[in-house]
């Protein structure tokens, strides 16, 4: 069984198996261009406690009680390339479903030490910041997928048309550093054992 990711904006997902909602990073009205955010979903995670990623507000939970076929396991990492003195720490997620390996990187802004690396490798699919400033840009997400041997790349926290924060970057660097680009035209994407090496970039539906 499959792992079907929903991409809702800036750096909120829903990864759903079997019928149990997972939402990732769910952002409130100040990230500029998205409208409000309303979702439905089991549970509900998320990377760090700044608004544009942790607004829980806008997800209404179930309460028909699923069992979830997620594993899920928090990784800490600086926020900022100074050891969480700038911006505090932030939460990679990694989520096992299925024998799928899929990890959400949250506002990452360094490379990860030994130990997290070694957790990461070998990833089914990551969605992973690219807009620099607040986070790693392009080239250090780039380079840290092809590092970790993810076969999906999934670029999140960046800006596009009139969404997303003026300062990010928009997705074309990460675009022209990448191999095996698709643009599927929707937002969701389902996630395969074995799957060939791609970058996939998923398009935001208000």
């Amino acid at each position: 069984m499959g792992v079907t990711i929903t991409y809702y904006g800036h750096s909120c997902f829903v990864l759903e198996s079997g019928g149990y909602r997972l939402a990732v990073d769910p952002y409130d009205g100040h990230v500029p261009g998205y409208a409000p955010l309303r979702i439905q979903a089991d549970e509900v995670l998320c990377s760090h406690e700044h608004m544009d990623h942790f607004y829980k507000q806008a997800v209404q939970l179930s309460r028909a009680g699923r069992e979830s076929p997620f594993a899920v396991t928090a990784l800490p990492i600086p926020h900022d390339d100074a050891g969480g003195c700038l911006r505090g720490m932030n939460r990679i997620h990694l989520f096992t479903c299925g024998g799928l390996r899929i990890a959400h990187f949250g506002d990452i802004g360094c490379h990860p030490d030994k130990e997290i690396m070694e957790q990461l490798r070998g990833l089914d699919a990551a969605m992973i910041p690219v807009g620099g400033i607040y986070t790693i840009d392009a080239v250090q997400a780039r380079a840290l997928l092809d590092e970790l041997g993810a076969r999906v790349s999934i670029p999140m926290h960046y800006r596009v048309g009139g969404c997303g924060f003026e300062v990010l970057d928009t997705v074309e660097p990460f675009e022209a550093l990448s191999e095996n680009l698709v643009r599927p035209g929707s937002n969701q994407l389902t996630i395969e054992p074995g799957m060939e090496r791609q970058t996939v970039i998923l398009t935001y539906v208000p």
